[in-house]
């Protein structure tokens, strides 16, 4: 029974949640169309209003660790669920995303991440898709913030490992700027497929940056267990037990 009301209360947030996107957009547009910094307003306070409404309706509550960047600087973020997004986006001050290129044609979502200077990319050609990933992120720099990307390229859910690309270490070499590595357990209770969302604390820790300048190899080698550790901790934290985990071949 109490799995039952736990899917009520999910179906509740889900409608919820994407009704209040589409007020929260008729109320910023008239503002981020004559001020484009009212756009950060605007998906700050939509960030917000999930956090607070998964608290309220499904017992899910939220927390930011670690020191969250206010500089510019290249996010490299463990991705398993909508919810990180969320997050991540409800905490740094001026959020940009390497994004795939279809979310731009996506009602709402597309003409606010225009807005806010986040970057598409066509994921099907992995090559052309860095070579355009890296012109857009130049193209874009007199935006000032911090640059979002998901060096796994995908959601991936709890528990489960996916290698990291090379896409996120050419990325870091060409911008020359520090990298904040960030962990999650969001997946253990928001997952990246079905209506359930479960009660319990979810979190998003910014960990100890990466200097600039580092080879793309060393850069690599030390950004993947770093996430990786740390979010398992977190994981385990919230009481998901780890299974053993054979790593799954990268998107071709």
């Amino acid at each position: 029974m109490r799995l039952i009301l736990q899917y009520i209360l999910s179906m509740i947030f889900i409608v919820q949640m994407y009704l209040m996107m589409a007020i929260y957009a008729l109320y910023w547009t008239p503002r981020v169309m004559f001020r484009r910094e009212a756009a950060y307003d605007a998906v700050h306070a939509y960030c917000n209003w999930v956090r607070w409404s998964a608290a309220a309706i499904v017992g899910l509550r939220s927390e930011i660790r670690g020191e969250v960047p206010t500089d510019e600087v290249l996010i490299a973020a463990k991705h398993q669920s909508f919810f990180d997004i969320i997050l991540i986006v409800s905490a740094v001050p001026r959020p940009k995303f390497i994004m795939k290129k279809e979310l731009l044609w996506a009602p709402i979502v597309g003409w606010y991440a225009r807005k806010i200077g986040c970057v598409p990319v066509d994921r099907g050609k992995r090559g052309q898709a860095i070579r355009r990933m890296l012109a857009e992120v130049k193209a874009g720099r007199e935006l000032p913030g911090q640059l979002i990307i998901y060096p796994q390229g995908t959601r991936v859910a709890a528990g489960a490992r996916r290698p990291y690309k090379v896409g996120v270490g050419i990325l870091y070499s060409q911008l020359g700027q520090d990298c904040v590595p960030a962990a999650t357990n969001v997946g253990v209770f928001w997952p990246r497929h079905g209506i359930l969302r479960k009660p319990g604390l979810a979190v998003v820790e910014f960990l100890p940056r990466i200097p600039a300048g580092l080879p793309v190899e060393e850069f690599m080698a030390r950004i993947e267990p770093m996430i990786e550790e740390a979010s398992d901790r977190l994981m385990e934290e919230a009481g998901f037990v780890l299974p053993d985990r054979p790593r799954q071949p990268a998107d071709a």
